[in-house]
């Protein structure tokens, strides 16, 4: 018997593990999909009185932000809902003066078509192919252990900056979602998530319709952060990292668990992105696996770079062939479904899905699966009142599910 494979985490191992996946070329060239006419539907946050917040945008800052201060933060206006091209529900946010709600639509159809290009690319088949001594590098650093799947999370991640951004475009000299969308690439605003912010923050406050940072225009035309934005993301990563290393702290000292029993003992409490940060050196301020440059074979490959200008490359032409258009007809009478059958639009990861079957699982509700593809949930409910309180359950964890996938308006997609 061979020698078994021992997980170890390793940022950097991981990140050129990537790296070395995506020299041959992340992307495929590959046709967009035909022009397509996508309807969206929106509804209108309703802040506390006297306040720019809703309830629970309030109440996961005074949870999970310390210390960034209210005023610190920029709420949307409105929340809208469509169906894409694949025929998967959506949810996104915009803000009136911000970029517009055409922004969140057409990030969705080019994560879709990245994803198209991705799979063609050759990447799954080498992803196959690592060796265990990667896979369980992957295994142990990373939230999404495949590499495929890690790839496809990072592009999501990609239109979900771009997108939330859109609620501070106001900030900008830039007019129109491409040159919106351009400016933000130019600007170097991927690169500065992928360094300063941590990854639950982008992805939770995204979900709830809102953003801790401000921008400032440059004389060059470009953006940047305000310092103030800077000094708060900075605190608010340093204040995650203090918790998930008191905890080990306390399981490795006083109850004198070695690592990986820590990790399992306390496995609610740091999360799963919490649990990087608890392994993280003292004093190492951790970034994204692909921000950083690696040498394969004589040539520098930057994942980030990679992805984020074939990302505004492809928003820019899918920008020409999607109408977005607002359906202003009324909303049709519920219809009967099933209580234990119900999709969560917002659902972007494994940590999403670990989330939402933890919540269910919480609420003694017996999960039968949870799709990522299609945002798909099936639970054993059973009643409708209790998937009124499922329901409730995860919009407080900042998740907007829906009965069913909302139906195109007859005419209004072309295939």
């Amino acid at each position: 018997m061979g020698t078994p494979t021992v997980q170890h985490h390793d940022r950097r191992a991981a990140s050129r593990i990537l790296a070395r996946l995506a020299a041959p070329g992340l992307f495929a060239a590959t046709d967009l999909p035909s022009p397509a006419r996508i309807s969206f539907r929106t509804s209108t946050l309703r802040p506390e009185p006297d306040a720019t917040l809703t309830q629970s945008q309030r109440m996961y800052l005074e949870r999970f932000m310390r210390p960034c201060r209210p005023d610190q933060v920029t709420s949307a206006t409105h929340r809208l809902t469509w169906t894409d091209s694949a025929g998967i529900p959506n949810t996104g946010y915009f803000r009136t003066a911000g970029a517009g709600p055409e922004l969140a639509v057409i990030a969705r159809e080019t994560v879709l078509a990245l994803w198209h290009s991705l799979a063609a690319s050759g990447l799954p088949e080498r992803a196959a192919a690592l060796a265990a001594d990667d896979q369980a590098v992957l295994a142990a650093t990373t939230t999404d252990h495949d590499p495929h799947e890690i790839f496809r999370v990072g592009i999501e991640a990609t239109g979900r900056a771009l997108v939330q951004h859109g609620l501070i475009a106001a900030d900008t000299p830039y007019r129109g979602v491409v040159e919106f969308a351009r400016g933000i690439h130019d600007s170097g605003i991927f690169t500065a998530v992928a360094a300063r912010w941590f990854w639950e923050l982008q992805a939770s406050t995204f979900r709830r319709g809102m953003i801790p940072v401000r921008l400032t225009a440059q004389p060059d035309g470009s953006v940047r952060y305000t310092a103030d934005s800077i000094a708060v993301l900075r605190a608010m990563k340093d204040a995650t990292i203090a918790d998930a290393h008191a905890v080990m702290l306390r399981a490795t000292t006083e109850e004198g668990l070695d690592t990986e029993a820590a990790v399992a003992k306390y496995h609610d409490d740091l999360d799963l992105i919490s649990r990087q940060y608890a392994l993280l050196p003292a004093d190492v301020h951790p970034t994204c696996l692909a921000a950083t440059q690696h040498d394969v074979d004589g040539a520098g490959v930057h994942v980030l770079a990679a992805v984020s200008d074939r990302f505004v490359e492809t928003f820019a032409a899918l920008a020409d062939t999607v109408e977005v258009v607002e359906d202003l007809t009324e909303a049709l009478p519920g219809t009967e479904h099933d209580d234990g059958v119900f999709y969560v639009p917002d659902m972007s990861c494994r940590h999403c899905v670990r989330t939402i079957t933890a919540v269910l699982e919480s609420m003694d509700i017996p999960v039968v699966e949870v799709d990522l593809e299609s945002k798909r949930v099936i639970a054993r409910i059973r009643s409708p009142r209790n998937r009124f309180r499922v329901f409730e359950a995860l919009r407080d964890g900042g998740y907007n599910p829906v009965d069913d996938v909302p139906a195109q308006v007859p005419g209004t997609s072309v295939g």
